[in-house]
């Protein structure tokens, strides 16, 4: 189930990495990522709650019965670095880039957000989403634990791009 439900929404999240993808912020500049990020949760009726002083925003699935509490955490910053390919969906930001896969990390999430969704009723638990800012620059993981945001997680796992796979 899970697997085709990836598939039913592979469009989806290689639309979402493009779009990143063309529109790279620097670290903890992600205004706009941040607000695509939140009108996506916002169309799935996922509750969320941007970390005060940043640019994070932690989304919250219940699933349909009790568990534990796990989260997964997507970055969402670029590199400083001027694209020299030339791909229809090249960044329109001189200077700078998604040179190291962060336009995937978000969008898979995105991706992973919309099959949790589609199987709620199943869930075991309750599953944090967590698309951390400036990630580059040493990341906004102390600020989301300062504010309370890692309070009660059993486990943590990061989306990250392998492209051979």
């Amino acid at each position: 189930m899970v697997l085709e439900l990836a598939h039913k929404y592979h469009p989806y999240m290689v639309a979402l990495r493009r779009h990143f993808h063309m529109h790279p912020e620097l670290s903890f500049h992600e205004v706009e990522t941040s607000k695509r990020v939140q009108a996506e949760l916002n169309k799935l009726g996922i509750p969320f709650q941007v970390v005060p002083g940043s640019n994070c925003v932690v989304g919250t699935i219940e699933g349909g019965k009790p568990g534990k509490t796990l989260a997964l955490r997507a970055d969402m910053d670029a590199l400083s670095i001027q694209e020299l390919s030339d791909p229809p969906y090249k960044s329109t930001v001189p200077g700078a880039m998604h040179a190291c896969g962060h336009d995937g990390h978000t969008a898979a999430l995105l991706g992973a957000a919309h099959i949790l969704m589609d199987c709620r009723d199943q869930l075991q638990g309750t599953v944090k989403l967590f698309f951390e800012s400036g990630e580059e620059l040493g990341g906004s993981m102390d600020t989301l634990e300062k504010e309370g945001f890692l309070k009660g997680l059993d486990n943590c796992f990061g989306i990250h791009i392998w492209a051979d796979v």
